[in-house]
């Protein structure tokens, strides 16, 4: 692991609230404790390098190095406050589809001094006492079984029953043990308790990976051929994962109402094995989904104990800030941000971070650490961990469990070794390779040189406190990437560009995912991929719905909101980390933005930048006006001279040559500057590529990109008719 490493409780806060912080040292040797202010993230010697300003913090001083172990793996644990005696005959049933059959056996259901029920490739297994039996009967991926122990006379019998036919295998049998049952003291779902595990130790081990339906304890033998409806029996438990989707509770329709708790997040709202594709909406159909997802390397919450707060205090100017965790060499900056007061602004500019999107991409393993890579990391003195070598926090969003099933959540109850000042995401062989966090800082850096004063919010807050958070400011500003957005914060802004807003929208492939997210399990955020668009996996069919708020998941341009309603623009291709420049279109000669224009002469603007070497680079954004642009808005620039692997996404494609607007798939591989005022009195300025901030600082700023968005945001910044 990480030897020194920690997290946050929260991302953000304002004077008189508190951040928690939480530590993990395998030092042997106490850690040094301060806070800093981030300015610039990006060790690219080419560029300005890394800014951070010392800032005096009551709780800066040393601490005890403890080391705080991760636990991955889902579950579903009941205790029972007595133990329940099992009468003989008795049945135990579940219904089970394995995801992952690799060789190992993976638990199912686990009575504490009773029955292990597991799945192998090779059959069913049970155990019981140190004594093991096996059914002679394979298994298949993604194939429902019903698993059966039926209790009866000093024997326990074994049925594994495929409950879809497959052709040219033998998947259903039997096997027999001699014991009984006893009593029910307490069952664990998809592992296995470890006995007297040790002080870090996971207390799980032989996770499933696959969905488990349905399980359930009936009075008598229960032995005949249909599959079992629990509902239909004489239960002394059910346990329906079809009830409380939205929540982490297990509940238990049986008379002794056994409800117990989910562990580690495992996936819900998903088909189970009476899914027959008549309905897709799990709120309609729950019955459809009464199955829950297990995976071995599911993360939740780390569960780490506080080493210290940071108290935030009056006065404290809003801004991006990092606790910095040193040993010797070693360092750790955990980022935060201080908002300022509530209901007040302290400048008339705005930063909204988009930490939905920074916790979306948390920890996103790409596989690209290669030797060169680490070469980079060493030359530079960048963040030298990377999340393709320490799976041990979880992944992203943007990657696939051990099963192959798409991680749809991420917590931010862990380290995010993505979020961190110096973290390098690409070998950009011309350029420094930066995404989302660190990226960020290359506006944050350009703010200060200038002297453009702003305050920060976070996505987070914005969703918790809608619009009412904006309105106290002129202007808006984002960073390169604000992709992803709940129906809270895509309102809040609507409404604000609607009330007389302003609007910088300073990236690319914004505003295209709709997530979800829920008080009831708080701190994570929920992606279903559905139906199109570019995709690191798709989400199953019949599986678009989130289960935290019952949204329809997917683009938001599924949703009917394209990104051209809110900024003018919306993504249009896509290509490696590369940039290229735009160039001025008619609408630049409009008398209505000359002022945009001021000091720039030149018809090329950002074949230069931090980002791919190019302002107008690797996700592309243009006007649609079919989508949503406004009649008025006025295309400043256009982007050209793209790399041959630019493809156009997937959403605007019919066929390979035909597309939704009836252009060729090669013209819509652009990116488009757009500007637009609202009858409000409001206005938006759109740059449409993700890597326009890092060709800010080029020449000491001194540059046509850096030129006009201080004319633009100057200009923003000022009070209505001035």
């Amino acid at each position: 692991m990480v030897p020194l490493i920690g997290y946050v409780d929260r991302f953000s806060a304002r004077a008189s609230e508190r951040i928690e912080v939480k530590v993990s040292s395998a030092l042997n040797e106490p850690y040094q404790a301060d806070l800093v202010k981030i300015i610039h993230g990006d060790a690219n010697p080419a560029g300005p390098g890394i800014k951070l300003e010392e800032i005096p913090a009551a709780f800066a001083g040393t601490y005890r190095s403890r080391f705080q172990p991760v636990h991955l793996g889902s579950c579903g644990v009941v205790t029972l406050a007595r133990p329940l005696a099992l009468p003989d005959p008795c049945t135990i049933v579940i219904r089970v589809q394995p995801w992952l059959l690799d060789g190992r056996p993976q638990t199912v259901l686990a009575i504490e001094g009773g029955p292990t029920l597991s799945i192998a490739a090779a059959g069913a297994i049970l155990e019981l006492s140190g004594r093991r039996v096996q059914v002679a009967a394979p298994m298949l991926e993604q194939r429902w079984y019903e698993l059966r122990v039926i209790a009866a006379g000093g024997r326990l019998r074994l049925r594994q029953t495929a409950l879809q036919r497959s052709w040219g295998v033998s998947d259903t049998g039997e096997a027999e043990l001699s014991g009984s049952l006893g009593a029910l003291d307490k069952v664990t779902f998809g592992a296995a308790p470890v006995a007297n595990p040790g002080p870090h130790d996971n207390p799980r081990c032989a996770f499933f990976n696959g969905r488990l339906e349905d399980p359930a304890i009936l009075r008598g033998m229960h032995d005949g051929a249909a599959p079992i409806e629990p509902a239909e029996g004489e239960c002394l438990a059910w346990w329906d994962f079809s009830a409380e989707i939205p929540t982490d509770c297990i509940v238990d329709r049986g008379p002794h109402a056994l409800h117990g708790t989910l562990r580690n997040l495992p996936t819900r709202a998903v088909r189970g094995s009476r899914w027959s594709g008549e309905e897709t909406n799990w709120r309609h159909a729950p019955r459809d989904y009464a199955a829950i997802h297990f995976h071995e390397d599911d993360l939740y919450d780390c569960g780490w104990e506080t080493d210290f707060g940071v108290d935030i205090p009056d006065g404290m100017s809003s801004g991006v800030y990092g606790v910095r965790l040193r040993c010797g060499e070693i360092q750790d900056i955990v980022p935060i941000y201080v908002l300022p007061p509530a209901g007040t602004a302290t400048n008339p500019i705005v930063f909204l971070a988009s930490t939905f999107t920074y916790q979306i991409y948390g920890n996103h393993r790409r596989g690209n650490t290669d030797d060169a890579f680490r070469a980079r990391q060493t030359e530079w003195g960048a963040y030298p961990w990377n999340a393709d070598q320490h799976p041990e926090y979880a992944a992203s969003t943007y990657n696939t469990h051990p099963d192959g099933s798409g991680v749809c959540y991420s917590s931010q109850r862990r380290p995010l070794l993505t979020m961190r000042p110096g973290y390098i995401t690409y070998l950009d062989q011309r350029g420094s390779g930066l995404r989302h966090f660190p990226a960020e800082t290359h506006l944050i850096d350009w703010l200060t040189v200038k002297g453009i004063g702003f305050d920060v919010v976070t996505d987070h807050d914005l969703d918790r406190e809608g619009v009412a958070l904006l309105r106290p400011y002129r202007a808006v500003v984002t960073g390169s990437h604000p992709e992803y957005h709940t129906p809270n914060t895509l309102n809040a802004l609507q409404d604000y560009v609607s009330g007389g807003g302003r609007l910088a929208y300073l990236g690319g492939n914004g505003f295209y995912w709709r997530i979800a997210n829920s008080e009831t399990i708080p701190d994570v955020v929920e992606v279903r991929r559905a139906e199109g668009g570019i995709r690191a996996w798709a989400a199953e069919p019949g599986e678009y719905f989130h289960a935290l708020d019952d949204g329809y998941g997917g683009l938001w341009r599924r949703n009917g909101r394209p990104p051209q309603m809110l900024c003018g623009v919306g993504f249009s291709a896509q290509g490696m980390f590369e940039g290229s420049y735009y160039r001025r279109m008619p609408d630049a000669a409009d008398p209505r933005v000359a002022w945009i224009f001021d000091g720039i002469d030149d018809e090329i603007i950002g074949d230069f930048g931090l980002s791919g070497g190019g302002a107008a680079g690797f996700e592309l954004d243009r006007a649609d006006f079919a989508l949503g642009t406004p009649p008025n808005a006025l295309i400043l620039a256009r982007s050209e001279g793209h790399q041959k692997h630019f493809v156009t996404v997937p959403e605007e494609l019919l066929t390979h040559v035909t597309t939704v607007t009836g252009e060729r798939p090669k013209d819509l591989i652009r990116a488009e500057i757009v500007y637009f005022e609202t009858t409000a009195g409001g206005a938006v300025f759109a740059t449409g590529s993700i890597t326009f901030c890092g060709a800010l600082s080029h020449n000491n700023y001194d540059n046509t990109v850096s030129h006009m968005l201080e004319n633009v945001l100057r200009r923003f910044a000022r009070a209505a008719g001035d």
